[in-house]
């Protein structure tokens, strides 16, 4: 079958303007024109992102409810309560409950861990676990990464005598929790100027508070960076203003592994330690983390994490590797099948829609998020379950699924989500009545439109002779990079193609030597081989500029993002 390929639009970012221009004066013109592309505008402001300083303002004790908190946890292990940290399946969730859990330890905290079973419990807190926590003895439960909209359960463990703080980064509904304490920077009234920390975040400024409150005597925060770095990369928080600050000094950590299950797990992954950076978080140790809980259980990502033993957590990494391979076959299996299922009636479909009884539900997301990537549609794909079907959604700029979701309220056990993934649970026989209704409001919204990505390009018409190793080093000043502070893109133009080829396993990437009549740059094309008995001999890139290793050399590329004949 033939897919289509989609095209990119090129946008253009605006020149920096003359007080832009004076105001960071001192800074390469690059560099000034990428400051201003993300809105820094100010010299000192350009100081403390270059810097990764950490922010002003960002005291945990300006944290709503995070002192009601803190005061019931110290009261706990003065006392010998057993606490509960029940944290999300995701690596978010997972690296937030071994946070928590090792540091209230370390301070002689009784502490147990629960993460519920994505297949058989779902999402968040459950009634069936809180009873299960109740019937051990556990007095005090900390949720992580979860809770904000656990209205019902939250009036459940009060009412069976369960102590309740609720710490989470998700938006919470028109009604907030009833517990001890709610600790998330999105409710109402709450100043923290932080509004997007990830799970793990929230609970490093949990024992943050908990330090400061013990005049710095209790913990070396720095122990826990890793983990931050880990949680809040994989979670696609933006890395900018606190996030940028704390994944930076996290990743000094993770250079310098201490952790045995880390460092394993690096090893597993074929990672150089001293080399890590945010990518190596959101592509390969991140995948292997989260692969537990959609294939099994998350259990085999939190013992990691907290091992001490080499034996036991080589034992453990090398499992999660293993779970990773499946995960992607199965990955694949199911992308070919959900392609299939979602083209078989038209070929152009504004909505890409796919549900089997043959999917799995732990990676329904990833497929519906490489659907959206690949044809930009809003693409749902479920798995279809003797009575209900659970299903992800992903969708693209111009369309917001969770208010469509919204619409179609009546027909769903529940849903949730954002602008741009969601989730539902759905009766069997709602399906051909849910599915019709999601086309005619995506018909309504999208018909009119020419359905593009975009591309953001820092600098455009770039020359080769800027791409030098001194550019790269500015480059390096704007790391770490991901969602929300994305690598810079450059645009290059009417770049004669001196060579092409098809390279890797199924000959999907296209790697080139382009000149521009004076100077040549090796370039890498990944996904994009299609373009080999097409090319143009003239072209137009978008591109991220890069150092590449290969086999202990180094060589400057240019890592395209894009491709456009030469205009």
């Amino acid at each position: 079958m033939n897919f289509p390929k989609i095209r990119k639009r090129w946008h253009i970012e605006q020149p920096i303007t003359n007080q832009a221009d004076a105001s960071l004066h001192g800074f390469p013109p690059l560099l000034r024109q990428i400051l201003f592309n993300r809105g820094i505008v100010e010299h000192e402001e350009a100081r403390i992102f270059l810097e990764g300083r950490r922010p002003p303002g960002t005291s945990a004790e300006n944290i709503l409810g995070i002192n009601l908190a803190v005061d019931r946890i110290e009261t706990a292990i003065k006392t010998g309560e057993k606490i509960a940290i029940y944290g999300d399946y995701d690596v978010d969730g997972v690296t937030a409950t071994a946070l928590l859990a090792q540091s209230l330890r370390s301070i002689g905290g009784n502490i147990i861990t629960y993460i519920p079973n994505r297949f058989d419990e779902g999402y968040g807190v459950n009634i069936d676990a809180l009873d299960l926590l109740k019937d051990m003895g556990v007095r005090l439960l900390i949720t992580v990464d979860c809770g904000i909209r656990s209205i019902s359960e939250a009036s459940y463990a009060k009412s069976i005598g369960l102590d309740l703080i609720i710490t989470d980064h998700h938006h919470p509904a028109d009604e907030i929790p009833q517990a001890i304490a709610v600790i998330d920077p999105k409710q109402p009234n709450d100043t923290y100027p932080t509004k997007e920390l990830a799970g793990v975040g929230i609970a490093f400024k949990l024992i943050e508070r908990i330090n400061d409150h013990n005049k710095g005597e209790l913990f070396d925060l720095s122990d826990y960076l890793d983990l931050v770095a880990l949680g809040t990369v994989a979670d696609l928080v933006p890395l900018m203003n606190e996030n940028r600050y704390l994944v930076r000094e996290g990743l000094h950590f993770l250079r310098r592994p201490h952790r045995q299950g880390i460092m394993s797990l690096i090893g597993v992954s074929g990672l150089n330690p001293e080399c890590i950076t945010s990518t190596d978080i959101g592509f390969i140790l991140g995948p292997r983390l989260n692969a537990a809980g959609r294939l099994e259980t998350a259990l085999d990502a939190l013992d990691l994490l907290l091992e001490t033993d080499i034996s036991k957590a080589s034992y453990l990494a090398q499992k999660l590797d293993n779970q990773n391979r499946i995960r992607q076959q199965k990955t694949r299996e199911i992308q070919g099948n959900a392609e299939s299922l979602a083209f078989a009636k038209e070929d152009d479909p504004l909505l890409l829609f796919a549900i089997d009884s043959d999917f799995n539900s732990g990676i329904v997301g990833l497929v519906a998020s490489r659907l959206t990537e690949r044809y930009y549609r809003p693409s749902i794909v479920g798995e279809v379950g003797e009575e209900f079907t659970k299903a992800s959604c992903r969708s693209i700029n111009e369309f917001h699924i969770t208010k469509a979701l919204d619409q179609c309220a009546d027909l769903l056990e529940h849903h949730g989500g954002h602008a741009a993934a969601a989730g539902f649970t759905i009766h069997n026989s709602h399906l051909d009545e849910f599915e019709w209704r999601m086309r005619n409001l995506v018909e309504v919204e999208l018909s009119a439109l020419d359905l593009q990505p975009t591309i953001r390009v820092d600098v455009d018409n770039i020359p080769l002779r800027d791409l030098t190793p001194e550019l790269l080093q500015y480059l390096g000043w704007l790391q770490p990079t991901g969602y929300g502070n994305p690598s810079p893109v450059f645009v290059s133009r009417g770049l004669q193609v001196k060579n092409a080829k098809v390279v890797g396993k199924e000959s999907s990437h296209l790697k080139l030597v382009l000149s521009d009549g004076w100077l040549t740059i090796d370039a890498i094309a990944f996904r994009q081989g299609y373009w080999v008995d097409s090319l143009p001999s003239r072209i137009d890139i978008a591109y991220h500029f890069e150092m590449n290793e290969f086999r202990g050399r180094q060589f400057l590329q240019a890592n395209i993002q894009d491709i456009k004949p030469a205009e």
